[in-house]
């Protein structure tokens, strides 16, 4: 079995949904700047030699909808026989798209993928735009549309975390970020996202 390895990686900033500066921004836009920054940084590789495009999409409708992965490659300028798979597996979506590129490679289905995540839940929220359970499922087995809060109270009880614990490790994680925002430790990972929206004054 092959070896595998990553030779470039980047993310996009990120921000909070609905006020967080890329809000207005699309997803597929998004993922095509990270897809093209990551390329940048290895100009050895020639875009004709990627043979897919594989990115994880929690929520794969509206702005992130149709094939994502296939709409950012081109936004991204690879050419347009460049293939492109978009897969679903909520949380885990984009890890998933990383893992499947590598497991392709080791078995020698490809030599060069491209594979990441996107999502947007400023333009489409947890759950979709429009909710629709099965009907049978919600009578049999409600838990399968089990709730992320519902999921984080359940996950609490079990393991036995407070809600001031919860509390004291979010704040301990927001403090070493901007820790290590300071000196300028996430520069190298991320890609500067052109942003444009309108502000409340009208601006």
């Amino acid at each position: 079995m092959r070896e595998v390895v990553i030779v470039s990686s980047v993310r996009t900033p990120v921000g909070r949904a609905f006020k967080g500066t890329p809000r207005a921004t699309r997803p597929d836009e998004l993922a095509a700047v990270a897809i093209k920054g990551a390329l940048e940084r290895v100009p050895q590789v020639d875009p004709k030699e990627i043979e897919d495009v594989i990115l994880g999409c929690a929520m794969p409708e509206a702005e992130q909808g149709m094939n994502v992965a296939r709409i950012a490659s081109l936004r991204a300028g690879l050419p347009v026989e460049v293939s492109a798979l978009t897969i679903n597996r909520f949380c885990s979506s984009g890890l998933q798209a990383i893992a499947l590129a590598a497991e392709r490679i080791m078995a020698g289905g490809a030599e060069i993928i491209v594979a990441g995540g996107t999502e947007s839940m400023s333009m489409i929220p947890m759950g979709g735009n429009k909710i629709s359970p099965n009907p049978w499922l919600v009578e049999h087995n409600p838990g399968a549309y089990l709730s992320m809060g519902l999921t984080a109270e359940r996950l609490a009880k079990r393991f036995g975390i407070t809600q001031d614990e919860s509390h004291q490790f979010s704040w301990r994680s927001h403090q070493r970020a901007l820790a290590a925002i300071k000196p300028g430790k996430f520069e190298e990972e991320t890609v500067a996202v052109p942003v444009s929206f309108t502000t409340p004054n009208g601006s």
